[in-house]
Order: C-alpha cells, then sequence, then structure tokens
C-alpha cells in the first residue's frame, strides 16, 4: 500500500475536481434543504467497515446515491437561511494547497511561513477595515496588538473571555471568581453562554439585558448602566461584555462607542463580535456600524461566512496579545527554542486552545490576492443590492410587512396581522380556535407559510422570533446567487402565501 502514490494522487484529484464540476452545475436540481429521515443513512452502507480497499469510484458513486440526498445545500444559489457560508475558486485553491503542505503550525519554528504570513494576513485585513493601529502587529512581537485566524466565533469569544476572566482576577484574587458578571443583549449568540459555562462563570452571574423593537433590539448602555449599577451595588465584580455589530436573528447594531463609554470606567472586557456583519465594513459605506472600535478589547469576524473563504476562517484582533498569551500559553520541554526564549516570533499555539492549527492564512491570502479589495467589495455590495430588491418586493406586496429594517443583506419580513381574517366564519378566512389570541394564530400562519416553501424544495430560508412575532429571514450570499433567483423565490413566496390565505385552517 502507498497511501501517497503521485500519480494516483493526480487521477483521484481529477476526479474529485469533475465530480464537484458536476455538483455544482447541478446543484439547483437537489432540494436546497434536505428531506431524509432521521437515520436514514444507516439504512444505506454497511454496519462493518471494509476489509478490502475500495475504488474511489465506487466511492464517489456511493456519495452521489447516499451522502448528497442528506446535504443542506448550504452553496445553492437559493439558500438563505442562517447566514451564509461562502466558498469561491481561490478558497477551494487554498484549502486544497493548505491540505496539501499539510503543516502543523503551532509555533513559529514548526513553520515559520504560517506564522508569518497569517501576522501578514491580519494586518491586511486590519487595514481593510480601517482598524485602529493598536489592533495591528508592531515590530516589537511581545506587546502591543495583533490579529489570530481560529476556526469560529465560538472560539473567538472563548479565548477572549479566558483572558478577561483571568485578568480580573489578578486584581481581586482567585477565589472570587463567583463574583464575576458577564453581560450581554437577548439577541447575543448563544455561543457566549457557551463560553460562560465552560469557564465557570456562575449562571446566576450571565446577564442578559433585554432589547426593545423601538430601538431596532439594539443593546442599550442606558439598560447596560443600570444592570452594571445593580450589580456593584450587590458585591459583584463586572468583567466582560460582548456587543455585537449583525446578531443573527435581525441584523441589530449594538452602539458600540456608547457601550464602551460605560465599560471603561468599570474596567469591563469589551468583545465585538461581527462574525456575519465584520466584512461589510470593508465598504466605507458600513465602516461607521464599527464606529469605537478603537475603545474595544477585541473584534472578530468569520471570513467564511461572507467573504469567500470556505469553512473554517475566523479573524481574531486583539489590542493587547500579551493577556491572551498569559491565559492560553503553555511552554512543555518539546516545544522549546531559542527564537521563542528571545521572544523574536509568534507563537500562535499561545492565542488559543488547541495547540495544532492548519496553515488557513494560505487560503485567505489567496482569497484576497485572487480578487482584490475592490472586487471584494463589489462582490458584498451586490447582494446587498439583491436584498434590497427582495425588500422592495415585499413592501409592493400588501400582505407583507417589514419587521425591523434592513441591514446589510438581511431581509426580516412576515405576512402581515391585517391580510389574515380571525374568527369571522367565513370561507377563505382562519378561524382561531378557543384559548387562542391573534398574536400566536399570526405567528402559526407565518410559521406554515414558512414549512410551506421550504418544504418545496427550490428555496430555503430560516426564521427568529423577536417582541414574541415569528419573522421569516431571508439571508441573501450565496456566491451563486443573482437576481433572478432572488426574484424567482419572492414569487414562490407569494405563491405559498396566496394558497395559505385562501385556505380556512382551524388551530387547536
Amino acid at each position: 500500500m502507498n497511501p501517497l502514490d503521485l500519480e494516483e494522487f493526480k487521477r483521484q484529484g481529477y476526479m474529485m475536481i469533475d465530480f464537484l464540476t458536476d455538483y455544482y452545475k447541478n446543484i439547483e436540481k437537489y432540494p436546497v434543504l434536505s428531506k431524509v429521515e432521521p437515520n436514514y443513512l444507516a439504512k444505506k452502507l454497511p454496519s462493518s467497515p471494509p476489509f478490502q480497499p475500495e475504488s474511489i469510484e465506487s466511492i464517489l458513486e456511493d456519495v452521489q446515491q447516499h451522502i448528497i440526498p442528506g446535504i443542506t445545500h448550504w452553496m445553492s444559489p437559493n439558500y438563505y437561511a442562517y447566514f451564509p457560508s461562502s466558498g469561491s475558486t481561490a478558497g477551494f485553491v487554498g484549502e486544497m494547497l493548505s491540505n496539501g503542505f499539510n503543516v502543523v503550525g503551532f509555533n513559529w519554528l514548526s513553520s515559520p511561513a504560517a506564522t508569518e504570513l497569517e501576522t501578514i494576513v491580519m494586518n491586511w485585513l486590519g487595514k481593510m477595515l480601517n482598524l485602529p493601529k493598536c489592533f495591528i502587529f508592531s515590530s516589537n512581537f511581545e506587546c502591543g496588538g495583533g490579529g489570530v485566524l481560529l476556526g469560529t466565533t465560538c472560539e473567538a469569544i472563548l479565548c477572549t473571555l479566558v483572558a478577561a476572566r483571568d485578568e480580573k482576577l489578578s486584581q481581586i484574587g482567585k477565589e472570587n471568581i463567583g463574583k464575576l458578571v458577564v453581560y450581554c443583549s437577548d439577541q447575543t449568540h448563544s455561543a457566549l453562554q457557551k463560553a460562560t459555562q465552560i469557564v465557570g462563570i456562575h449562571a446566576q452571574n450571565f446577564r442578559v439585558i433585554k432589547t426593545k423593537g423601538s430601538n431596532f433590539f439594539a443593546l442599550s448602555h442606558e439598560s447596560f448602566l443600570s444592570t452594571i449599577l445593580l450589580d456593584v451595588e450587590n458585591g459583584l465584580v463586572p468583567c466582560y461584555l460582548c456587543a455585537t455589530v449583525g446578531t443573527t436573528a435581525t441584523n441589530a447594531i449594538d452602539p458600540i462607542k456608547l457601550l464602551c463609554n460605560v465599560a471603561k470606567d468599570y474596567d469591563i472586557w469589551v468583545h465585538v463580535d461581527a462574525a456575519y456583519a465584520g466584512s461589510a465594513c470593508i465598504c466605507p459605506e458600513f465602516r461607521h456600524y464599527i464606529d469605537g472600535i478603537e475603545d474595544v478589547n477585541s473584534f472578530s469576524f468569520n471570513a467564511h461566512k461572507w467573504f469567500l473563504t470556505n469553512l473554517a476562517c475566523c479573524c481574531l484582533w486583539v489590542k493587547d496579545h500579551s493577556v491572551l498569551r498569559k491565559s492560553l500559553s503553555t511552554y512543555p520541554e518539546f516545544l522549546q527554542n531559542i527564537n521563542s526564549d528571545l521572544k523574536e516570533v509568534i507563537d500562535y499555539k499561545d492565542w488559543q486552545i488547541p495547540l495544532s492549527r492548519k496553515f488557513n492564512s494560505l487560503k485567505l491570502w489567496i482569497v484576497i490576492r485572487s480578487y482584490g479589495v475592490e472586487n471584494l467589495k463589489k462582490f458584498l455590495r451586490n447582494h446587498v443590492e439583491m436584498a434590497k430588491t427582495f425588500e422592495g418586493l415585499v413592501r409592493k406586496d400588501e400582505r407583507f410587512e417589514i419587521v425591523v429594517p434592513t441591514r446589510f443583506a438581511l431581509v426580516c419580513f412576515r405576512i402581515s396581522p391585517s391580510a389574515i381574517n380571525i374568527d369571522n366564519g367565513s370561507e377563505g378566512c382562519y378561524y382561531i380556535g378557543k384559548n387562542m389570541n391573534d398574536g400566536y394564530l399570526v405567528n402559526e400562519v407565518n410559521r406554515k407559510l414558512l414549512d410551506s416553501v421550504n418544504g418545496c424544495g427550490k428555496a430555503y430560508m430560516t426564521h427568529c422570533e423577536v417582541d414574541g412575532a415569528f419573522v421569516i429571514r431571508c439571508a441573501i450570499g450565496s456566491t451563486l446567487t443573482e437576481e433572478h433567483h432572488v426574484n424567482m423565490t419572492w414569487k414562490l413566496v407569494q405563491e405559498h402565501a396566496s394558497f395559505l390565505l385562501g385556505k380556512k385552517i382551524e388551530f387547536r
């Protein structure tokens, strides 16, 4: 057996590219949302592994027959769920090259190019975002700011929360961990709650501050301050705030500057999660959404969401990476070397949870070089324009309403309550059952609409719930999406809504 026979590597490589090319040519023929039943694959594949080798041809045949039916096609042009997971030719090539080299860049010595390219790429991105100099690497790697590539924003939040916890405990004593408080809004990603559990912050000290529709679900600095004052009065110690630019539900924008003005008086670490929307801030017209970023401690966005960089690739910047390293650094004998001893280099193992790490900077470097800053801006703006088109179509149909202002490329809409006939007993209306209120009925109608659209297989959207309202989310951002896909999707929504609103349905 020769696991890396170069001729076979070449043959299978060409075969895999051909397979993926055919997949993308035919991607619109597949239901966007997989329709398989739970445990379907156990009925299709053998329960025991093969004793003898099998050909790549037979493996790809099984992929076509059994795996693809169980895929939700995130790269479909009709995928509008959650947030996009964009990919590109450059992203694929970069991933291929990174996998081909297969280096493990835990420290500088293990692969100098992997570390040094990462510092350069993070500085490139920082400059594209017009980040303040405090987040850009200087010639002195021992202190100051800089950036690192992680897997996801979940990791970025966890790493920065660990650093914030340890920095605060160094001031008040480790025995006082039970006094530390973490803050967020009710729109903040659940990654923060998980990170809080992992680092040992008491669940009763996890503050979820309610937002209001009148404020477009942004975290109010007044509510933040009043929550802090109550905690301080009760002898607790404010530690960490996670603000968001582009929340998962509605793309709400927390006011960074105002929140930082409050946080600095209590020495609170402020992290800004811009996992989705951060990419767009390379465009001058969106840069104001991160105004005040000079006052935060850390900032992150996911290049794999809306930046043509295949999963997984999260960009994290910290103002003082020595704080991060104090919490995450280990230096076992087998890793000791003169360059690290002299602190002449970055050892990225000390900026993350695991020891091992991929050569992700290669992928991001190739994406930026292949498309250039101006084309990346055009890519983002194109999706924003398509979202405006979709929003315009929604507004023209009096049966629908836009629930929150459309920001970036997310449109939040629903069938308007005024379009739903309630309890008049006539044909072609909805009958509200016993112990039900109008709000419940409106939500159920919109839920049925979303299920109907997704069930037909031609498009896939997801939902959120804000202020008790069930809202349909159309997140435009797939690499392959064009304006005709958006128009088709809206016609699909209208058709399913017309059918639904023309029926008499009893809710019990």
